[in-house]
């Protein structure tokens, strides 16, 4: 716990036995209470390496994405009393390290979300970030920053946390189950007036980490642009999209 609340540590994860035990190794076991592991339908032994571990193991006999992974880890996590809750991947690409500060910013009264940027410092490229997709997130993220009327870094880390009263009032349920839920959510809690602080972290590309494909990637950048201009309408009173609807 930190200053009495309760931390939980969500891990969505889909094939990830080869990254899992170092992930969870670095995870400060004397502040996190809880560590919960959704499995979506891997074909590996992700359930198995994790109930080893010791881990609060749920697992989806059918895939249900990204997004809806994350909804189920969300839900548990609050079901299971937690005050914070952080996201990281379980493919250690971000480092678990942060969580002691990223869950400080969180319980300081000063923020409602914690994103962990990698483009904050030099920490992108040199960590192995391919250069096509530094450019498409700088790109996407200076479009989105215009339309949103926001100042983040970067829109698209997959190392987040919040508090139990963003995740209460957010309505998860009409965020995608794909990719873009990330996106999706960031922006209902901009909307929301929820204040985002940024840290920045390091990330690692390497063979076992996780990656989504070319096309992949094209639908997600897509649809964050998507969501960012619907969000913008929806400010101006231009747009009722389902997504933003009171």
């Amino acid at each position: 716990m930190l200053d009495s609340k309760k931390i939980a540590v969500v891990l969505p994860a889909y094939n990830a036995a080869l990254t899992l035990d170092r992930t969870c190794a670095e995870i400060p076991r004397d502040l996190v209470d809880d560590v919960i592991l959704t499995d979506d339908a891997s074909s590996d032994n992700t359930m198995a390496l994790a109930q080893e571990l010791g881990l609060h193991v749920i697992r989806h006999e059918k895939n249900r994405g990204y997004g809806g992974n994350q909804k189920t880890c969300y839900a548990e996590a609050l079901a299971r009393g937690a005050d914070i809750v952080i996201m990281l991947h379980p493919d250690y690409q971000y480092s678990p390290r942060l969580l002691r500060a990223m869950c400080a910013m969180l319980t300081s009264g000063h923020y409602d979300v914690v994103i962990a940027s990698r483009i904050l410092g030099k920490g992108a490229l040199s960590g192995g970030m391919p250069l096509y997709k530094y450019i498409a997130n700088r790109a996407l993220t200076f479009t989105q920053n215009i339309l949103m009327n926001a100042k983040l870094s970067e829109y698209h880390t997959g190392y987040r946390g919040w508090t139990r009263e963003v995740l209460e009032t957010l309505p998860l349920s009409r965020c995608s189950d794909d990719f873009v839920f990330d996106n999706q959510m960031l922006a209902l809690a901009l909307d929301a007036g929820f204040r985002v602080g940024e840290i920045s972290c390091p990330t690692r590309y390497f063979e076992e980490a996780s990656s989504i494909n070319l096309r992949r990637s094209v639908t997600y950048g897509l649809g964050c642009l998507r969501t960012s201009a619907q969000y913008r309408l929806h400010r101006m009173g231009l747009n009722r999209s389902g997504l933003f609807k009171r």
